[in-house]
């Protein structure tokens, strides 16, 4: 709209004379260049200026927006905590997912081709990495596009289109400052071009962009604390600065090396009960769980230990994580376009980026079980009286063991937050030729893409055995009390002991691809009063690679990290596959107002096997002002390579509760039973040459009524189907269901039973489905234009059964759980008006409520919190900009994001397992109100 009010008499002109030409493009989700945006399967195209008016920053902001992506952690903000296996790339990568189907179901093109995937993760497309400055557009196919597009796009497609003819110069500036401080956001871009395309023959232009994102701890929003037990939320750990004491099994034999002050606990003189965990500075006459920032009484009820309730103090915790990951990023976009004869052009494109992600949270917790025996605090120790004198003074000494080392539960706060650091470089060249041969368009391109990624470990790791012996010698001391600082010793054993530097681990992913198309008018139709058919055919021939590197330390000399999430299991050598594609599609004009959409892909993987999808949509006009569509089509998603190539290994059964259970059902023992009597075959884990991929139908129906020029919505039903979801198999389900996995277990020539398979198998079964709203109005007012844009999305089912005969399991939408949330309703609505210099932009944001996690305490009955309801409420904020464009060489644009300072919901979710803390990332934005500012200058 605000370009509008800009269009000069010269430019309205040439538009009157050349309003006749109707020029075709090509959008995502076809090969097939189209008058039409509305084709049968909706699209969601959002332009440079709705991105800037928002004052998004990075790709991952603009996930967070969509209503069709999911409220998963599969980016920064939502993982601040510890993470390995399949996750461990989430220490540096953001991964989009849309609709529920995970990272890995989810396509991300940059300009309309795939590119590496992120080298940690493998799976996904790293967000961070795309040159976010050098967006022209970005197109969001809601829907399956296997067809299309091969793997990967069961959940939809998402496409960045970078500018690709540039001329002038500009430079930009944006920053983005919280209110309350911290997490504040800068970036800083030049574009630059020369030469016009059409005149001079060729165009050259390049665009280099920095951005930082500052750290946004805990400890800077008040609504993080999980002390709120009237509302079913108390930190759960004991692990505080000043250290509980733990009993231990066999803690009074002097022969046990358990062995210990309290024991196996002590009987509460008050209560009669027996405290195990429980810290002295709550006890009568001491000095309170509070004198320590961020450590209050355990609300021990809700964690099902009303034995404690009283004597125990715990540590906030997820408070000292970052609730915003401190992130830097460099990227640089050069594209040289040249035109060949008449009715060609070719290019080369770069694209280089480099993101550094600095993960910050909370300093580890330490128990001497967890760190070796000779890490017990010592009886020489310099508290080790003080706390034998606080515990006979209300235990009494005859309950003590005096002179026995000290069981703990210590958050070693001098050891400083954990910090893993990840760097990744990503790299795409791309050349092409695109042209035109009478009637048909064609394009051929050659690319080659690289993502390298790296972790490694800052500070608030240590060597575990001296770690162990600094608390065990007495000089590193869990007992200090507020004002006390750690001996010179105690501070040089920490630092002797620091594994700063470490290389956790690092993964590269490589791409090369070549594709060929062409698209065009066959001449033909089937007079039936439609126009004429057009068709598309290409191929899709490339090689991806991957290698993951674990511990780089020699295999002799690999002194344990404490708590280090080192990821060994996974590590491959260079392993690579060749996948070879076909793709045809038509687009039949069946009658005037029917047209129908067919297309074809066959995908064919070295050492995997083949799969081909098809998909069938339909277009029916019966009117000027109604559209009907519809498709049905087929997807897949390709195993990872960890899944297939990871090594197989054995490891012995050693329990005495398992027979066979295909004589003996559920492999239960009978000792009356001569056939049902102990055995032991080993276990085989590792990689799985033969799995299958996951395999997906994808059903959707929507009308499009659009009665005048200024008002048209729509709505669209979809439906997507799982089947074959790869997964590890649950070792009591195998032995339930044997005659569903015989082939898991492995017999020899007697059939004895000598091996159990529980490697990855595909199996099971999810159903999803939802109802996409839009509407979309606009008009004049004032002597200005106004538009008016609503977009919803409805989820009806989430639901998954994990063995194939079993019925599904209860609907999840509404929910709460570890990965994602299905959120029933979310919806935004953006109301933009422009009149002369000044464009206004506002903006709101709805997130529906969701049942609560419910506490330990509150499930069992033990406790029964005033303020818990077991919902969390909705999230509703409103972002508002203004840009002003009377400038002649500036463009200026101011904004408040979370108009009303909103605090996100609170849940009793507390950050094991899952994000977030009284709140939840996933959902809601923790950084509050925000002011933005994006400057513009172009010579």
């Amino acid at each position: 709209m605000a370009y509008a009010q800009d269009v000069g008499q010269d430019e309205n002109s040439q538009q009157n004379n050349e309003e006749d030409k109707v020029e075709r493009i090509e959008v995502t989700g076809s090969s097939i260049k189209r008058t039409a945006m509305e084709g049968d399967l909706p699209l969601t195209i959002i332009s440079r200026d709705d991105i800037d008016a928002q004052g998004i920053t990075t790709a991952e902001q603009l996930l967070l927006q969509l209503n069709v992506a999911s409220n998963s952690n599969d980016n920064l903000a939502s993982n601040t905590g510890i993470v390995s296996g399949e996750e461990r790339g989430n220490n540096g990568a953001s991964s989009a997912n849309l609709r529920q189907q995970g990272a890995g179901s989810t396509l991300v093109l940059l300009n309309g081709r795939r590119t590496a995937t992120h080298g940690l993760k493998g799976r996904s497309v790293d967000l961070n990495s795309i040159p976010f400055s050098a967006i022209e557009r970005v197109e969001v196919l809601r829907d399956g596009a296997s067809a299309v597009y091969g793997t990967d796009a069961i959940g939809g497609v998402i496409n960045f289109i970078l500018k690709k003819d540039y001329q002038g110069a500009e430079v930009g500036a944006f920053a983005d400052h919280t209110e309350d401080g911290g997490g504040n956001i800068y970036r800083f871009n030049v574009l630059a071009g020369s030469g016009d395309l059409y005149s001079d023959g060729y165009n050259v232009m390049g665009s280099l962009s920095y951005r930082k994102a500052e750290i946004l701890r805990g400890v800077d929003r008040d609504f993080t604390s999980t002390f709120q037990p009237e509302s079913g939320l108390s930190p759960d750990t004991r692990g505080t600065p000043f250290a509980s004491l733990n009993n231990r099994p066999g803690g009074n034999d002097p022969t046990s090396p358990n062995y210990n002050l309290i024991g196996t606990g002590l009987v509460n003189p008050e209560t009669g009960l027996v405290n195990d965990v429980f810290n002295v500075l709550a006890l009568p006459g001491m000095p309170g769980c509070d004198v320590y920032p961020l450590m209050d009484d355990d609300a021990a009820e809700l964690w099902n230990r009303p034995q404690n309730s009283g004597v125990s103090c715990a540590w906030d915790y997820p408070r000292a994580a970052a609730l915003q990951q401190p992130v830097e990023s460099v990227d640089f976009v050069g594209r040289a376009t040249t035109v060949l004869g008449d009715n060609a052009e070719g290019f080369v494109e770069f694209v280089g980026s480099e993101v550094t992600s600095k993960k910050v949270f909370e300093p580890n917790q330490i128990t001497p079980w967890a760190i070796g025996n000779e890490g017990w605090y010592p009886s020489t120790g310099e508290s080790y009286d003080y706390i034998y004198d606080a515990l006979a003074g209300y235990y009494g000494a005859d309950q003590l063991n005096y002179g026995a080392p000290i069981a703990y539960r210590w958050r070693c706060m001098d050891c400083g937050p954990r910090q893993i650091e990840t760097t990744t470089e990503a790299m795409k060249i791309q050349f092409g030729v695109e042209g035109t041969i009478g009637f048909w368009d064609y394009k051929v391109g050659l690319g080659h893409a690289t993502n390298e990624s790296e972790s490694q470990l800052g500070g608030g790791y240590h060597y575990t055995e001296m770690l162990a012996a600094g608390i065990g010698s007495g000089d590193i001391n869990p007992f200090l009390l507020p004002g006390q600082s750690q001996s010179a010793a105690g501070m040089a054993a920490l630092e002797a002991a620091s594994a700063a530097g470490v290389v956790l681990y690092g993964g590269k992913t490589t791409m090369t691809q070549f594709d060929a198309s062409i698209t065009g008018d066959t001449g033909f139709n089937l007079g039936w009063g439609g126009d004429n058919i057009y068709v598309a055919g290409g191929i899709d021939i490339r090689k991806e690679g991957y290698e993951f590197n674990g511990d780089r330390r020699e295999a002799a000399n690999r002194p344990d990290i404490y708590g280090a999430p080192f990821d060994n299991a996974n590590v491959l050598d260079d392993v690579d596959r060749t996948v070879k594609a076909v793709f045809v599609e038509a687009l039949v004009p069946v009658v005037e107002s029917f047209e129908m959409n067919l297309a074809l892909r066959r995908d064919d993987y070295d050492g995997f096997g083949g799969t081909t999808n098809p998909k069938v949509g339909l277009l029916w006009q019966p009117t000027e002002e109604i559209l009907v569509r519809g498709a049905y089509s087929t997807g897949f998603r390709t195993p990872s390579f960890n899944q297939i190539y990871n090594g197989a290994t054995e490891e012995p059964y050693t329990g005495q509760d398992l027979a066979d259970p295909r004589d003996c059902p559920g492999g239960v023992v009978d000792p009356s039973d001569p056939n049902c009597q102990p055995i032991q075959p080993t276990r085989l884990f590792g990689g799985k040459l033969d799995l299958g991929p996951e395999e997906s139908t994808q059903e959707s129906f929507g009308v499009v009524y659009a009665p005048t020029d200024n008002f048209s919505m729509n709505v669209d039903w979809w439906k997507i189907v799982i089947e074959g979801t790869i997964q590890v198999p649950d070792f009591r389900d195998l032995l339930e269901n044997y005659d569903l996995y015989q082939d898991n277990f492995i017999r020899d020539a007697n059939g004895d039973l000598v091996t159990i398979d529980t490697r990855y198998i595909n199996a099971g079964e999810r159903r999803t489905s939802g109802i996409e709203l839009g509407i979309q109005t606009n008009g004049e007012m004032y002597d200005g234009i106004w538009a008016l844009n609503f977009n919803g999305s409805y989820l009806i089912e989430d639901k998954k059964k994990l063995v194939d005969d079993a019925p599904f399991g209860p609907n999840l939408v509404g929910t709460h759980s570890r990965g994602n949330i299905p959120l029933r309703w979310k919806h935004t609505v953006t109301f933009n008006y422009a009149k002369g210099d000044w464009a206004h932009s506002l903006t709101q944001l709805y997130r529906h409520s969701y049942d609560d996690e419910t506490p330990a305490g509150v499930a069992s009955g033990v406790a029964n919190p005033p303020y818990y309801d077991g919902e969390v409420g909705s999230y509703l904020i409103y972002n508002y900009s203004v840009r002003y464009m009377a400038l002649e060489d500036w463009d200026v644009t101011f904004g408040i994001k979370n108009l009303f300072d909103r605090d996100p919901p609170f849940t009793a979710h507390q950050n094991d397992y899952s994000p977030g803390a009284a709140f939840d990332p996933r959902v809601a934005d923790p950084r509050g109100r925000s002011y933005t500012m994006q400057l513009t200058y172009k010579f």
